[in-house]
């Protein structure tokens, strides 16, 4: 069997002659088309057939995954009573020469209800009262979490900096609160990450996964 597997060509034969659909869905005879346009075709499907197998494999190896770790977990839950993991279900499987870790990470996806708003509007309080010369970090700060490219967005990770800062300002803790009444989990995401290192005392290393940070 060859290494390389078959593409789909995408091409239509009627009467003898062979056509490609073109983005209207047109069929155009393969003779009348620029022999550049063929090659970026046919380089875009071998390239895709690669990776709509490489995408049907890492599913595989997902959904294995997850069956080998619950299969393992029952057998814990089973001979000890008690199930394996810590906060929002995060776990670490760990081979036992510690060279080798599975981590299972369960990430809440987090939305902002309309108590946003008024934190904003304390918030603008606080920093219309302070001198630009005492706050200019936290105005900095204010403005890349509310001030986006995108209408009716916001950074979130620069909206849990505020959280973060320590600021003794009555209004101030109230906009905190309202911020944090205002954080609503609307779904999670499960995550799989897979590390290794050559020795007990070395860093670990992420086995990538991830295309985009092949």
């Amino acid at each position: 069997m060859s290494d390389h597997p078959t593409t789909d060509d995408g091409r239509i034969t009627l009467s003898g002659r062979e056509y490609l659909a073109d983005a209207k869905g047109a069929l155009v005879p393969v003779d009348l088309i620029r022999p550049a346009d063929l090659l970026e075709d046919e380089t875009v499907r071998k390239i895709m057939t690669y990776a709509t197998a490489l995408s049907e494999q890492v599913a595989r190896f997902k959904g294995h995954t997850f069956e080998d770790l619950g299969a393992f977990e029952a057998l814990l839950a089973q001979d000890y009573g008690a199930s394996k993991g810590g906060a929002k279900g995060n776990k670490t499987f760990a081979s036992h020469d510690g060279l080798m870790k599975i981590s299972v990470q369960v990430a809440d996806h987090i939305d902002f209800g309309p108590q946003l708003q008024v934190a904003k509007e304390l918030i603008d309080e606080c920093l219309t009262e302070w001198s630009a010369e005492s706050r200019p970090e936290i105005a900095a700060i204010v403005t890349r979490a509310f001030n986006t490219d995108k209408a009716g967005q916001i950074n979130r990770s620069e909206i849990f900096m505020l959280l973060r800062l320590e600021i003794e300002d009555a209004r101030w803790k109230r906009a905190m609160d309202a911020i944090r009444d205002a954080m609503r989990i609307v779904g999670s995401k499960t995550y799989i990450r897979c590390y290794r290192r050559p020795a007990p005392d070395a860093p670990w290393q992420a086995v990538t996964i991830d295309l985009a940070k092949a």
